[in-house]
Protein backbone atom coordinates (compact mmCIF):
# COMPACT_ATOMS: atom_id res chain seq x y z
CA UNK A 1 0.00 0.00 0.00
CA UNK A 2 1.08 3.55 -0.54
CA UNK A 3 2.12 5.15 2.74
CA UNK A 4 3.38 8.46 1.35
CA UNK A 5 1.49 9.84 -1.61
CA UNK A 6 3.74 12.90 -1.92
CA UNK A 7 6.89 10.84 -2.49
CA UNK A 8 5.26 7.62 -3.76
CA UNK A 9 6.61 5.46 -0.92
CA UNK A 10 5.00 2.09 -0.23
CA UNK A 11 5.12 -0.12 2.83
CA UNK A 12 7.20 -2.56 0.76
CA UNK A 13 9.78 0.14 0.13
CA UNK A 14 10.01 0.90 3.86
CA UNK A 15 10.45 -2.80 4.63
CA UNK A 16 13.11 -3.08 1.92
CA UNK A 17 15.03 -0.17 3.44
CA UNK A 18 14.99 -1.95 6.82
CA UNK A 19 16.11 -5.19 5.13
CA UNK A 20 18.92 -3.21 3.51
CA UNK A 21 20.16 -1.95 6.87
CA UNK A 22 18.07 1.03 8.01
CA UNK A 23 17.70 0.78 11.79
CA UNK A 24 15.57 3.83 12.62
CA UNK A 25 12.75 5.98 11.31
CA UNK A 26 15.31 8.69 10.66
CA UNK A 27 17.30 6.41 8.34
CA UNK A 28 14.14 5.29 6.51
CA UNK A 29 12.99 8.91 6.15
CA UNK A 30 16.37 9.99 4.75
CA UNK A 31 16.47 7.09 2.28
CA UNK A 32 12.90 7.43 1.01
CA UNK A 33 11.88 11.03 1.61
CA UNK A 34 8.76 9.70 3.31
CA UNK A 35 7.26 12.18 5.76
CA UNK A 36 9.33 15.10 4.51
CA UNK A 37 6.72 17.00 2.52
CA UNK A 38 3.23 17.31 4.02
CA UNK A 39 3.83 14.94 6.96
CA UNK A 40 0.40 13.27 6.92
CA UNK A 41 2.01 9.86 6.42
CA UNK A 42 4.49 10.08 9.30
CA UNK A 43 2.47 8.15 11.90
CA UNK A 44 1.70 5.29 9.53
CA UNK A 45 5.24 5.22 8.18
CA UNK A 46 6.69 5.10 11.69
CA UNK A 47 4.37 2.21 12.57
CA UNK A 48 5.43 0.29 9.44
CA UNK A 49 9.08 1.00 10.28
CA UNK A 50 8.63 -0.22 13.87
CA UNK A 51 6.96 -3.41 12.64
CA UNK A 52 9.69 -4.03 10.06
CA UNK A 53 12.41 -3.46 12.65
CA UNK A 54 10.68 -5.84 15.05
CA UNK A 55 10.47 -8.48 12.31
CA UNK A 56 14.14 -7.95 11.45
CA UNK A 57 15.15 -8.43 15.09
CA UNK A 58 13.07 -11.60 15.34
CA UNK A 59 14.66 -12.97 12.17
CA UNK A 60 18.12 -12.15 13.52
CA UNK A 61 17.36 -13.91 16.81
CA UNK A 62 16.31 -17.07 14.95
CA UNK A 63 19.77 -17.33 13.44
CA UNK A 64 21.61 -17.38 16.75
CA UNK A 65 23.24 -20.56 17.99
CA UNK A 66 23.40 -21.15 21.70
CA UNK A 67 26.16 -23.10 23.40
CA UNK A 68 24.93 -25.61 25.93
Amino acid sequence: MYVCMCKGVTDHRIRREVDDGARSWREVREATGCGTQCGKCACTAKAVTREALSDARADADMGLAYAI
